[in-house]
């Protein structure tokens, strides 16, 4: 099909003369973009298919950019699009001056051989316009290395490209689309089927909690689980007990699907260092206080050097970069994926991340909505769960039930709406030891006593007991689910069965 007449004379002539001078066009074919909207205007279900990933800015041509967005913009309100109904809202148009005005919409339909390529043409368009925004980002990314700015490291190019790089590649994908029912019945029934198989193990990592992975059925993978809590309630020590467990998962007793792959902990609060120290303490019962000023006896310090050489094999990897950006987190975990595997992402915290360049950010509450969204994105990218820690608002402290609920999560609703999982830690024993009773003016001695012994029973209950709510499950029961909690090696274990009364419903 010959449709190349009906290009302007000098727009052939200025091709040749750029080809003879050296310069290098950009990828484009006026000719695909002809046939196109020549395929559209004659049958307007050409439409159907290429509407969901073809947009007026992909043609290189800016006439037939006007001349697509008027076609959908017509159908999509029910009506015709043909050279008679879209003459009316381009016939002025100074897009299609070169091209000889709104006569060229008879050239293009009566230059239609067959609607059958359209979407290959479709695609062939939306491929060019891809190498275009390709070339463009490559010479952005030669201009910003070239620039000697002393706020930008070399680092910071190179992550802010992939991401450009990654939002390119995901630009107008054209894979996705409704499916049958019938293919999702047959996934649904091979998970029912490897489930079976399992015969009540974990469908995901562990948690090392037996409990807490009983609620969860473990830790599954593209979910974005949300571990909140006030100050000194446990949320850092929860979250280093998980990752560490889930690690010694991978080393010890995965499936096939997770054996050997990583962890990746991003700490943004703490270093390295201090996780490091509070894990060793944990394994060798010993107070980190005492590992970091050197108050070790010479067995403990034994004991120290032994649980390190075992530790050295666990594929826990930690990155306290601080303010770090969804996108320099992104780069890290895929490259992470790519040389070990990966099995579990680890954020503490939410608040303390950085949201990177935005254009139009006039909050606080757009900035975390835009890092959940991003790190909900990273789990499904990945496929890996991934856990963020999250600080809650003060409304806790101003109640008498200090128990935490969905609308404590602080600054932003789009955490609880982006989570697949929300969880709060809470810690009775930390308000009740900042709540012991003093005796009125008005109070005898026996009423005071009384009441102080209360008090010491409800401490005593309370005495190394922690509860993670289960406040949001998308897939899952909800509810309170009792641990073990000893403050002097920050440490979360199981409750023995009789001390581990199943707690409030939801």
């Amino acid at each position: 099909m010959d449709t190349t007449s009906t290009l302007p004379p000098d727009a052939e002539s200025d091709a040749d003369g750029a080809a003879h001078a050296g310069f290098r066009a950009p990828p484009a074919s006026l000719e695909a973009e002809q046939a196109f909207l020549g395929a559209l205007l004659s049958n307007n279900r050409v439409l159907e298919k290429a509407g969901e990933f073809l947009r007026p800015e992909h043609f290189t041509h800016p006439g037939h950019a006007l001349i697509y967005d008027v076609c959908q913009r017509l159908i999509e309100r029910g009506q015709v699009a043909n050279p008679v109904t879209v003459k009316p809202f381009v016939d002025s148009a100074d897009e299609l001056s070169d091209l000889g005005g709104a006569r060229y919409l008879a050239a293009l339909m009566g230059s239609v051989v067959t609607i059958i390529n359209a979407h290959d043409y479709a695609r062939l368009i939306h491929d060019y316009y891809l190498r275009r925004q390709l070339i463009g980002l490559g010479t952005d990314m030669v201009n910003e290395a070239h620039d000697n700015d002393i706020d930008i490291s070399a680092t910071d190019l190179i992550e802010a490209g992939e991401q450009r790089l990654y939002d390119l590649a995901t630009h107008g994908q054209y894979d996705g689309g409704l499916h049958e029912f019938k293919s999702a019945l047959v996934t649904a029934i091979d998970m029912a089927e490897a489930a079976h198989r399992r015969e009540g193990r974990l469908a995901g990592i562990t948690t090392g909690l037996l409990d807490l992975d009983r609620k969860l059925g473990g830790l599954h993978a593209s979910d974005l689980l949300i571990l909140a809590g006030r100050p000194s309630m446990g949320k850092t020590a929860l979250a280093t007990n998980i990752a560490f467990n889930a690690a010694k998962y991978c080393t010890d007793e995965a499936d096939e699907e997770h054996q050997g792959k990583a962890v990746a902990f991003f700490s943004l609060e703490m270093s390295a260092e201090q996780l490091a120290t509070r894990i060793l303490a944990e394994r060798i019962e010993v107070s980190s206080h005492k590992i970091r000023t050197g108050e070790l006896s010479n067995e403990d310090f034994e004991r120290l050097v032994v649980e390190s050489t075992d530790l050295h094999r666990i594929p826990l990897h930690i990155d306290d970069t601080p303010a770090l950006t969804v996108s320099a987190m992104r780069t890290r975990c895929r490259r992470l994926a790519r040389q070990k595997g990966l099995a579990l992402v680890v954020v503490d915290y939410l608040q303390l991340m950085s949201p990177g360049k935005m254009g139009n950010s006039d909050s606080r509450v757009q900035e975390v909505s835009a890092i959940t969204r991003g790190l909900k994105a990273l789990a499904k990218e990945l496929n890996v769960p991934v856990i963020a820690l999250s600080q809650l608002s003060r409304a806790v402290e101003q109640r008498e039930d200090k128990r935490p609920q969905l609308a404590d999560l602080r600054e932003s609703g789009s955490i609880e709406q982006d989570a697949d999982v929300v969880m709060f830690v809470f810690r009775e024993q930390y308000y009740l030891e900042r709540a012991e009773p003093t005796q009125r003016a008005e109070e005898s001695g026996d009423k005071y006593a009384e009441r102080h012994q209360k008090w010491l029973e409800r401490c005593e209950k309370a005495h190394n007991v922690a509860e993670v709510i289960v406040a949001k499950q998308r897939h899952g029961p909800i509810g309170a689910v009792r641990l073990f909690f000893d403050g002097t090696y920050t440490r979360f274990g199981n409750l023995e069965a009789s001390d581990a009364p199943d707690g409030p419903a939801f």
